[in-house]
């Protein structure tokens, strides 16, 4: 049975607006026909309370603490799926059988290497440039090496373009770090998992070969998991946004990467590991910088605690949490500013004010600890998230464009500048 809203506005109107339910029993009105019917529109900057779409990928409850893939919860695929097998559900809507599943990888074996002609783009980036400014640029460069596939909105030639992405991403990830060192790249190995050939690729050189530890394989395989898709998030908006233009998938996924750069989204991880750097350049005095963070007027937050969406605690921080611990203790890496990171956790987790407000450490207070202590350096934090995030964003591609109904983005504003003014000759201005 439907149900309506009844909104009553100035001047005496009325208007019934509908209530949708999704599978999960989210509720929105539906206000769409709002400004054509009433010349009103709605006010939410940020968006934080605006449905743009609705989707079948992501289910996520903050207040509760669920975050479930395709109506699969998070736990049992970070403790039982591989990357590549949630690539393919996060797209494809299922996980794949064992055939569809070395098919999908054979894809990616397939597509691993870059265009030799794309070399040359790296050679032209400045030494000091930061590897998400050339991942983007790269990204957004296949475009240019597959224009028929990429031409109008692409749908054709997806599975191909899915897999190029997926399988490429890494390589271009490896090329840009080594890049930015000064190192040369090392090919892709069929021989090697997902993740191992990309730990591979940005550690080997030339004169030594890199054996990928089953540790920091493993670990690198959840992070990529448990950042795979977060709902419609900044980045992935972004990918909607452009994508609903007809862009390609290349240039949307470059979007998305651009976005995600940013501090407030995927540079939060960087953030945390940067604050404990500051934490130990003052001394090291752990306590000091928790009574800062209580202070209002210090204008001092911790990294990492807390989340957004979440007011409770974040799924992904407390799947992540063991991993964190299994790594540095298989690892056995000493690191003063680990040794912090952990001084941290549990002040954080068992003083009154933190544990009150719910600040719980969160997915991006481990995610760089874990970076870290398997020699991930910082500048190269956001890269991976971009490289765990893929699989989401070519999934909200593909449900847009197989969406008949989908417009182009296109949001209205209160506009509060000047009202009509005449043209002033340059003579004549003051």
């Amino acid at each position: 049975m439907s149900q309506n809203a009844v909104l009553h506005l100035p001047g005496d109107q009325i208007i019934e607006l509908p209530v949708l339910s999704g599978s999960e029993n989210e509720k929105a009105v539906d206000i769409s026909k709002l400004r054509s019917k009433t010349g009103y529109i709605t006010m939410d900057p940020g968006y934080g309370n605006t449905g743009s779409c609705e989707s079948s990928i992501t289910f996520l409850d903050g207040e509760k603490g669920i975050l479930r893939y395709r109506g699969i919860p998070i736990e049992q695929l970070a403790s039982q799926a591989s990357f590549v097998e949630v690539a393919y559900l996060i797209i494809y809507g299922k996980l794949p059988n064992q055939t569809e599943l070395d098919a999908f990888t054979g894809k990616l074996n397939h597509h691993a290497l870059l265009h030799e002609d794309m070399k040359h783009f790296f050679s032209s980036f400045s030494g000091q440039a930061h590897p998400m400014a050339i991942l983007s640029a790269m990204v957004a460069s296949l475009s240019g090496y597959y224009p028929e596939e990429s031409a109008t909105d692409g749908t054709g030639a997806f599975d191909a373009n899915a897999a190029r992405l997926i399988s490429k991403i890494r390589t271009l990830a490896a090329f840009s770090y080594k890049k930015s060192v000064g190192q040369p790249f090392i090919y892709p190995k069929d021989d090697l998992s997902y993740c191992a050939n990309f730990m591979r690729m940005m550690f080997a050189v030339p004169a030594t070969d890199y054996e990928p530890d089953p540790v920091v394989v493993d670990a690198l395989n959840l992070l990529l998991i448990l950042h795979a898709d977060h709902e419609q998030n900044c980045s992935t908006a972004t990918v909607r946004t452009v994508a609903s233009s007809h862009a390609s998938l290349f240039a949307s996924v470059a979007a998305g990467i651009l976005a995600l750069w940013g501090p407030l989204h995927g540079g939060a991880n960087q953030k945390v590991i940067e604050m404990l750097e500051m934490i130990r350049a003052d001394g090291g005095n752990i306590g000091k910088f928790i009574d800062m963070a209580k202070d209002k007027d210090s204008g001092f937050r911790i990294m990492g605690f807390g989340h957004r969406v979440y007011k409770n605690f974040d799924p992904r921080a407390t799947v992540i949490k063991k991993a964190c611990d299994n790594v540095l203790t298989k690892l056995g890496v000493q690191d003063p500013i680990l040794d912090l990171a952990k001084q941290l956790e549990e002040i954080a987790l068992s003083d009154d004010y933190f544990v009150e407000r719910k600040l719980y450490p969160n997915v991006d207070f481990y995610s760089g600890i874990i970076y870290r202590a398997i020699g991930i350096p910082v500048n190269m934090f956001t890269v991976m998230f971009a490289l765990g995030r893929l699989p989401g964003w070519i999934g909200q591609w593909k449900e847009l464009m197989d969406d008949p109904t989908h417009r182009i983005t296109r949001p209205r504003q209160i506009y509060q500048g000047q009202t009509e003014v005449d043209y002033v000759p340059i003579d004549k201005r003051a």
